[in-house]
């Protein structure tokens, strides 16, 4: 089985001395996120993308409610601890289901719903959520921790999650802390309220939409916090060559005019040599403050074509073209 090495390795993230690759593999799959993946296709996503050059592996207890921390914490049994960055995250902690009576979990991942989710942000349950983790990861430290899609607990993650998680890099245990979210309002807030220095931003700063221009990424900069940016590809629309009818975006079916934009895009990068999900993966790099692209892989094969994505450079006269068409905000490339 051949491996592609990035050709763009090593990227600064946070103000921690966090060192790690610009490809992060997202483990959301590995808790069996739509469909199971079989143990044997899990550890081998994870193993494909650590002989790619990948070294940040993200998780959350949401995921699979434990199974994919469980399963990166088998993988990092594997490797030098020191070798990878590990991001994992609170806001929800996995408890007994009272109700359950049989069936599977009921948001989106096939595992047994005989545990359930109870959405809490407080300072105690921050505490709880990272013992728990580091329990399920085998580890003794995380190196990022997010406060996760806290839409609606925006004040409680203020007062809770955010204070316990200074403390807990204060102490060592975490080494930088900020938030994952689908939204860039929200992520400016907390960049402006604490002192977080890394955050997730899935889908906001894509080919099809940039709208953390107006928000989060000046802020990003002015106050030297990094971005990962996940959800690159717009929930699946992005991730083909061809968008088709029925693509999704934003989790659910492509509207018209959403197809139309990314078919667009489609033409125009076949019209000068390029793909659309390379093109896409690249994309968040054009912007200064986005350090790191997460993408999700749920077995050997998704793993290498995430590497094979970053095996060559798409230049930036080329993105330069495509705002010269409209097909991008031309702010974006004005860093």
């Amino acid at each position: 089985m051949g491996v592609i090495k990035l050709s763009i390795a090593e990227t600064s993230l946070g103000r921690g001395g966090i060192k790690t690759s610009v490809l992060a593999l997202g483990c959301a799959p590995l808790g069996n996120l739509f469909r199971e993946v079989s143990p044997e296709d899990a550890a081998a996503s994870l193993q494909t993308s650590f002989d790619a050059g990948v070294r940040y592996f993200d998780t959350a207890p949401h995921y699979g409610l434990g199974l994919s921390e469980r399963r990166v914490g088998e993988f990092l049994a594997s490797v030098p601890r020191d070798q990878v960055i590990i991001s994992s995250k609170v806001g929800r902690l996995i408890r007994p289901n009272p109700d359950f009576s049989g069936g599977l979990d009921d948001q989106g991942f096939a595992v047994s719903a005989e545990n359930h989710r109870v959405l809490d942000y407080s300072y105690d349950a921050t505490m709880t959520s990272i013992e728990e983790s580091l329990a399920r990861l085998g580890t003794d430290y995380l190196d990022i921790v997010y406060v996760h899609d806290p839409d609606a607990h925006e004040t409680q993650a203020l007062e809770g999650a955010f204070p316990a998680l200074e403390k807990l890099r204060s102490e060592g245990v975490i080494r930088s802390y900020g938030a994952g979210m689908n939204q860039s309002e929200m992520l400016a807030r907390f960049a402006q309220r604490t002192d977080l220095d890394v955050v997730m931003l899935a889908g906001r700063f894509s080919l099809l939409e940039q709208p953390a221009l107006e928000d989060l990424l000046p802020l990003a900069l002015e106050r030297d916090i990094s971005v990962v940016a996940a959800g690159v590809f717009n929930s699946g629309i992005l991730a083909v060559n061809e968008p088709q009818p029925g693509a999704h975006y934003n989790y659910e079916q492509a509207p018209p005019e959403i197809l139309d934009k990314a078919q667009r895009l489609a033409a125009f990068c076949r019209d000068h040599g390029f793909v659309l999900p390379q093109v896409a993966a690249q994309f968040p790099f054009v912007h200064p403050a986005i350090k790191v692209v997460c993408l999700g892989a749920r077995n050997h094969d998704q793993a290498l074509r995430n590497g094979e994505l970053f095996s060559s450079v798409v230049p930036g006269e080329f993105y330069s073209l495509m705002a010269h068409e409209g097909l991008i905000n031309a702010e974006a490339l004005s860093y």
